[in-house]
């Protein structure tokens, strides 16, 4: 696939063009959002920056940023527009599993491409397995010639739409995982923008099938013959702080909303405490709250995400991953509860005339609801638990 021939350079952190690509980007996202108008435009607008390759090593022709410091850029991107910044969340997690691996001419080719500005979409999940987040696949690898036939049918692939290659997932004819990144052009591939949630609802979080779809030798990565000789890595508690970033910045959103509110409205009431609402003490202290929130989410996911960067620099990388996944899952548990006190809190500053479907102000609820509804706080509580009573390892997989 040839991907944006348009590359303006690879885009840094903290950069006035940064600055400039988000403020384009939070230009017409309530519309966007209100009228389900998909960002194409605005994630052509990324592909050109190179913000894709934001954590690619700068010797590399990448950004070199840390996870800190791309853990901020999610922020405001979600803060901006929170599906792109969602909707994102499957090529940083594939680019940080290229970062990360060993030097080959495949994983060279690959930098290369990301730093070229192609973005990858997610072609993992299944209706089919028995459990979220095992490596039961009904899709298959089949042996053709030096490659293979991949079939099968992927939701919830978020991103992919707006992708130029997909991570896909599935099993061989022996029944052994296999991964491969593909092309999302090639012939076979057919993606459905036919995601019917509440929220996030252009992320293009829909359906991928692939009906004998040809993957080169070179494109597929096959377990080894030992599993164990497979070391932990940091995707598990990536894939998840990733999704706290993304409620971390619809919670600034929410910020700026109750200020706008407020601020815009003539009409109080009788038994109120001052003839302006802006005026009026008990408003402001909602806008108070609304902002202590706003910042406690952003302060709890940077920390996860200092974690985060500190995997791979000590002798223990097992423990290491293993305290980004408590970081991350207990970051969680607050994060989404912040997010969704704030959403409510937002109605309390506006009335009922915030409640009109012109307003939009229902967003805020709805996309933090979605993204929070991935893996259930509940779910993290009792691991959460179990680890601290019972010295239990948490489970390790990319949905936890």
């Amino acid at each position: 696939m040839t991907v944006d021939s348009a590359r303006t350079g690879t885009v840094r952190y903290g950069s006035p063009e940064l600055d400039a690509l988000i403020e384009r980007i939070r230009d017409g996202a309530f519309e966007r959002e209100r009228d389900g108008i998909a960002p194409h435009e605005q994630i052509s607008w990324i592909k050109q920056s190179g913000l894709g390759a934001l954590r690619v090593p700068a010797e590399e022709g990448g950004g070199g940023a840390t996870t800190r410091e791309l853990s901020e850029v999610i922020v405001r991107l979600s803060h901006a527009d929170s599906n792109i910044g969602h909707l994102l969340r499957a090529h940083f997690g594939t680019v940080e599993d290229l970062v990360a691996a060993p030097d080959s001419p495949g994983r060279s080719r690959w930098i290369e491409r990301i730093v070229g500005g192609g973005l990858f979409g997610n072609g993992n999940n299944e209706l089919g397995a028995l459990h979220a987040g095992d490596f039961v696949k009904n899709t298959t690898f089949t042996p053709d010639g030096e490659g293979f036939r991949l079939n099968g049918t992927k939701y919830y692939s978020t991103g992919t739409l707006y992708a130029d290659y997909s991570f896909v997932t599935g099993v061989t004819a022996d029944g052994l995982p296999a991964t491969a990144l593909i092309p999302v052009d090639r012939d076979g591939v057919e993606l459905l923008d036919d995601w019917d949630g509440f929220g996030q609802r252009l992320t293009a979080t829909g359906t991928t099938r692939l009906a004998n779809v040809r993957v080169e030798g070179d494109e597929i990565t096959l377990p080894p013959a030992d599993l164990s000789t497979v070391p932990r890595w940091r995707l598990g508690p990536y894939y998840q702080h990733h999704l706290n970033l993304v409620v971390a910045g619809n919670v600034h959103a929410v910020r700026d909303d109750a200020i706008a509110l407020i601020g815009g409205r003539r009409r109080s009431f009788t038994h109120g405490s001052a003839d302006l609402p802006r005026e009026d003490p008990v408003l402001q202290e909602v806008i108070g709250e609304i902002a202590a929130l706003a910042f406690a989410a952003e302060t709890t996911v940077l920390e996860t995400a200092d974690v985060l960067d500190r995997i791979g620099t000590g002798p223990d990388v097992d423990a290491d991953v293993h305290e980004a996944s408590l970081r991350a899952s207990q970051a969680q548990v607050t994060v989404d509860s912040f997010g969704l006190r704030a959403a409510d809190l937002l109605f309390e500053v506006g009335g009922a005339s915030a409640t009109r479907q012109p307003a939009n102000l229902d967003r805020h609820w709805r996309n933090i609801r979605t993204v929070a509804s991935h893996n259930p706080v509940r779910f993290k509580n009792r691991a959460i638990g179990e680890l601290l009573v019972n010295g239990t390892a948490l489970p390790d997989n990319t949905y936890f």
